[in-house]
């Protein structure tokens, strides 16, 4: 049983998540607890090996997913679960429900299949807190023209993301409990407002 808290970011390339992660960061700091942030793909030396592959190799569908969830099983098992289990709390930038949404949603792989990889790498574990970045294709898409290099996610077109977005939709409406879907078009003391309002109220109840 864990101890700690699971808090995962997700959205398509350009809603703005990672403007917040620092923010959230130093909320739950400010109480008093350990915090680790982490993301995906990466955070262990090989998964870091696996997203620079990843984001910048063309390769078969299947192999992109099995790939992401390899990176995620060494995730876990060096970072994740033992983090939880010393009682800390963990951000992670994207998590299964990105592999979903990216292989799912955007490149079509069988959503039966990502549930059995899904199963197979952490079959009793699953977020206590997922943040949804919203944004519409258009919004995204002029956002990332406007910060950095692309890479070959990003580089995707408008139907891609837009696929990628509703399977993100999806995902919130079949897991209500933990996904709190945030409107990234607002400002950012809009937002932060809103996920401070969540975090507080996720910190009383721990």
């Amino acid at each position: 049983m864990k101890s700690g808290k699971f808090i995962t970011f997700e959205g398509i390339d350009g809603a703005g998540k990672s403007t917040h992660i620092n923010f959230v960061q130093q909320l739950i700091e400010a109480q008093g607890i350990s915090v680790i942030a982490t993301r995906e793909p990466g955070g262990t030396e090989l998964g870091e090996t696996l997203r620079s592959i990843l984001l910048n190799q063309k390769m078969h569908l299947e192999t992109e997913a099995m790939l992401m969830f390899a990176s995620r099983r060494e995730h876990l098992a060096q970072v994740i679960e033992p983090a939880l289990a010393a009682g800390k709390w963990l951000i992670s930038d994207r998590f299964t429900d990105a592999s979903f949404a990216y292989q799912g949603g955007g490149r079509h792989l069988s959503i039966d299949k990502l549930n059995a990889l899904e199963n197979w790498v952490h079959p009793h574990l699953q977020p206590d807190l997922t943040f949804l970045f919203d944004v519409p294709i258009s919004v995204a898409k002029a956002r990332l023209d406007a910060t950095r290099t692309l890479d070959k996610f990003e580089k995707e077109d408008a139907e891609f993301f837009n696929n990628t977005r509703n399977e993100y939709l999806r995902r919130a409406q079949e897991f209500p409990q933990r996904f709190r879907v945030i409107d990234s078009t607002r400002s950012i003391e809009e937002i932060r407002d809103e996920l401070r309002d969540i975090v507080e109220n996720l910190i009383a109840s721990k």
